[in-house]
């Protein structure tokens, strides 16, 4: 036997209108900004932030999930800094400059705090989800998408960086 009522119509989920460039980069630019110059230092962080501005507005009108556009950023960023990381490793030496400050992803912003420096110790994807969390400010959400990977690994990333940064102060 059937049930005799009918099944209710099916919805379909309306797309999320993509907001302006423009409201993006007032939305998420300072974030991807302190995240650039987190890792590459103000300089070179200033030029990948630039980089990653152009690559987004090129690929924005390909965005599948403007909800999301965040994190895509944040995927971008992590590009653009990992290209920059390699072109510098490529490059010849300057004599006499001390460019290792300066070529540090992880310096300290804050001098005298250290933190980043027990940071860079860490593990990679340690290292990337508390950079991702706590100096671009993201949900795990947004982590876990720039990231590439689940919400629940980006937050166990979290936590396990944390958890090993408690362990060493407490030594």
């Amino acid at each position: 036997m059937s049930d005799p009522t009918p099944a209710a119509p099916r919805r379909r989920r309306r797309p999320v209108p993509r907001p302006p460039f423009e409201v993006v980069v007032e939305r998420h630019g300072p974030a991807v900004l302190r995240f650039c110059v987190a890792r590459m230092g103000p300089d070179r962080g200033e030029e990948c932030f630039q980089e990653t501005l152009l690559a987004a507005l090129r690929a924005y009108d390909e965005l599948r999930d403007p909800g999301a556009v965040g994190g895509w950023l944040f995927q971008i960023a992590q590009r653009k800094i990992v290209d920059a990381a390699r072109s510098a490793a490529r490059a010849p030496d300057p004599a006499g400059d001390d460019l290792e400050a300066h070529l540090d992803p992880w310096h300290d912003p804050e001098p005298g705090s250290g933190i980043w420096a027990r940071v860079a110790t860490l593990p990679p994807k340690q290292r990337e989800a508390l950079a991702l969390r706590y100096l671009a400010d993201l949900s795990h959400a947004d982590v876990a998408v720039a990231m590439g990977t689940s919400v629940e690994a980006a937050r166990r990333s979290v936590f396990e960086g944390l958890r090993r940064l408690r362990d060493e102060v407490e030594r």
